[in-house]
């Protein structure tokens, strides 16, 4: 067996409970396991304190004295040990609360030692509890480094005794027996372009820095590697689904595609929109399966190029669908796709759960035989009596709110899967689509159409309630709609925040019948409600929608022009930005009013004021993901794509640019690895099948 695929057992003082337990809480099973396990930060060791000199803090100081008497105290059921620890400056007490007849059986009388750890000022006497202790004859023996490397831990791996120094004692005799360089990952010409040391330079440096230049250098080496891996694995899986999955070749670009486009589109398309379905089209045209994620701002044209696209495969004699997350919003795309259909006489239809089954029969008849050319629905279009006679291209709306499992079912559909378009108006930073969507091609519509005009967003608090509703009158006096968004349906106990109950009877107050109208719409309510509501809004039938979050994607509704959102340090920037979008679809100037309590939080007054400073999506994406991480940002679907050791999504997003740029250029030249410089990453892909874990390759 490889040294390094041996179990920890085999290390001294690491016995069955310890491993098991070192196994469970941070996955360290082999030596492999072990030497991967980075340090999550490191002190500076060059400094001693005297004890009359202590700083006024709770930062790990270390202190060279002796122990000059060990007692035990009582207390209930409780005990601890206290040992007074002295410099020539003074005296301060070690504590320990566990563990007690193993350390005073292990302590020197009056012998100099090096304590470490946080020290505590507890009745204007200081102490140390839990201090990290060697002989200091020992410290000098040892070969030492200027820093103090502190792992991660857990409280059940504290509790059982597992300390900081019980890890630095397994890597350092681990590192003293282990005299064999570590296996190099990396071709020797990529390291010499990017400037990187070796990985055995790198293994050591990280847990035994030689000085704080070779840690830098060990940090860039290994998180570059981590990026490196996570990406060659996405961009190979990439190219063997172009390469393995076919697609229905669209060659033609017909009859209803020029139609539309020359006699029948009543705007000139941007820049953007224009090289997005360049790249659509040089997709369809392949042979191959397109898998392509459109992203685009709120209002960015995101709508117009999915219609486009269809009219695209219509063209070539197929059939297409758009599946939509919610009902109100597949009643919005099938509304505007049948206007612009029926100017080319393209036929359009709709399933979504409350369609009856009267109506749905024949739809469905009509779809079997090719007489539907666009089909828009909800996940209804995924069931199994909805069967296409030839579905060349689906569409998938907001697509992270539908599982895999129910995005593989429309694949399934015909003999050969559709081409796939997926289109979020979440904002997502490139860092993060390179990683959660790299399998993906990505297109990005990062303008806005000419003549839109930029939402105004103000920031509010209480006592200004007076005068946007003020602000509010006059807008209704002009003839326009008003969203107020509330983020609670019911009074929370522990929360001093307006509910949407309540808002609404303040609100009804404030603009009472007859002269206002008001619906109220939340997530509460039956779907049949919701719809009356909401088309009575549509409808310009009530000027105010008090509503919650129901209503953030998709709803098109030109009139309104002001967003009031309740309470918004409660919500996240994604979400905000998502509301605010509900307004400014009209001609008209647009407003966004960011209501709030008069005390705010750091990162709630970040939230408010890059709102009100920015309406770039993608400029909140980024401040987004530095306030949420990568995992909370985007859901726990992909939370184990981010689960990364050492690299850092946010803090090394250049690192990983240039992993992935470095990738691209060794596959253009060598796709299957054939080249003896590349044969080191053919080894490393090899080993993380078999061992599914980036850093469990090393032989």
């Amino acid at each position: 067996m490889n040294e390094l695929q041996k179990s920890i057992i085999y290390l001294n003082g690491v016995g069955p409970n310890r491993h098991a337990l070192l196994k469970d809480e941070f996955g360290i099973d082999t030596i492999q396991d072990l030497i991967h396990f980075f340090p999550s930060r490191y002190l500076d060791r060059t400094k001693f304190h005297k004890i009359n000199q202590l700083p006024n803090s709770i930062s790990e100081i270390q202190i060279i004295g002796s122990i000059t008497n060990l007692r035990t105290i009582q207390s209930k059921n409780k005990s601890r040990l206290i040992g007074s620890f002295e410099d020539e400056t003074g005296a301060i007490d070690l504590i320990w609360f566990r563990g007690h007849k193993w350390i005073a059986s292990n302590l020197k009388l009056n012998t100099p030692y090096i304590v470490f750890g946080k020290i505590n000022n507890f009745n204007g006497s200081i102490n140390m509890p839990h201090p990290e202790i060697e002989l200091l004859s020992s410290f000098k023996l040892k070969k030492r480094i200027s820093f103090n490397t502190i792992y991660p831990t857990t409280e059940r791996a504290i509790n059982s005794g597992i300390t900081q120094n019980i890890f630095k004692k397994m890597f350092y005799e681990f590192f003293e027996s282990y005299s064999k360089p570590f296996r190099e990952s990396l071709p020797t010409n990529l390291l010499s372009y990017i400037g990187l040391i070796s990985n055995d330079l790198a293994i050591r440096n990280i847990h035994f820095p030689e000085s704080l230049e070779m840690l830098a250098k060990a940090q860039k080496r290994l998180k570059f590697e981590e990026f490196f891996y996570l990406q060659i694995q996405i961009l190979i899986k990439n190219k063997q689904r172009k390469k393995k999955i076919k697609g229905y070749i669209f060659s033609d670009i017909g009859v209803n595609f020029n139609d539309f486009f020359h006699h029948h589109l009543s705007f000139n398309l941007t820049n953007a929109q224009v090289k997005v379905i360049k790249e659509i089209r040089k997709d369809l045209a392949t042979g191959r399966q397109m898998n392509r994620l459109l992203q685009g701002d709120v209002g960015s044209g995101k709508t117009i190029v999915a219609f486009m696209s269809m009219l695209i495969s219509i063209d070539n004699g197929f059939q297409s669908c758009l599946m939509a997350p919610t009902e109100i919003l597949a009643q919005q795309h099938y509304k505007l796709f049948k206007k612009l259909s029926e100017k080319i006489g393209v036929k359009v239809d709709i399933i979504t759960g409350s369609v009856k089954k009267s109506k749905r029969i024949p739809i469905l008849e009509r779809l079997k035989i090719g007489e539907v050319d666009i089909l828009i629905g909800t996940h209804a279009l995924i069931e199994d009596p909805v069967i296409f006679k030839n579905l060349g291209l689906a569409i998938i709306d907001e697509q992270h709110r539908f599982g895999v499992a129910q995005r593989s079912k429309l694949w399934m559909k015909n003999t050969l899967p559709p081409h796939i378009l997926v289109m979020t108006a979440t904002p997502i930073p490139r860092t993060l689509a390179m990683t959660l969507y790299g399998d993906l091609d990505i297109s990005v519509i990062d303008e806005l159409p000419p003549g839109r005009k930029m939402i105004k967003t103000v920031h509010r608090n209480d006592s200004k309630r007076l005068s946007v509703f003020n602000f509010i009158k006059k807008e209704i006096k002009m003839g326009r709609q008003i969203y107020i968004v509330y983020p609670l349906i019911e009074e929370s106990e522990k929360m001093d925040y307006k509910d949407l109950m309540d808002g609404y009877e303040s609100i009804s107050r404030s603009f009472p019948l007859p002269k206002y109208k008001i619906s109220i719409l939340n997530g509460k309510m039956k779907n049949i409600d919701k719809e009356y509501e909401m088309n009575r809004f549509i409808k310009g039938e009530t000027q105010i929608m008090v509503s919650t979050t129901v209503i953030e994607v998709g709803v098109n509704v030109p009139n309104a022009s002001v967003m009031v959102i309740e309470s918004s340090e409660r919500f996240g920037l994604s979400q905000l930005h998502q509301l605010r979008g509900r307004v400014g679809r009209g001609n008209n100037q647009s407003y966004c009013i960011l209501m709030t309590g008069n005390k705010l939080s750091k990162d709630s007054k970040l939230r408010i004021n890059t709102m009100v400073k920015t309406n770039n999506g993608f400029e909140i994406a980024d401040v987004d993901l530095k306030l949420r991480g990568p995992g909370n940002m985007m859901g726990t679907q992909q939370s184990g794509v981010l689960n990364l050791k050492i690299a850092d999504l946010i803090n090394d997003n250049d690192l990983l640019i240039l992993a992935r740029e470095s990738v691209k250029k060794i596959l253009e030249i060598d796709e299957n690895l054939e080249k003896k410089s590349n044969q080191c990453i053919k080894h490393t892909l090899s080993e993380i099948g078999t061992f599914k874990n980036i850093w469990n390759y090393i032989s």
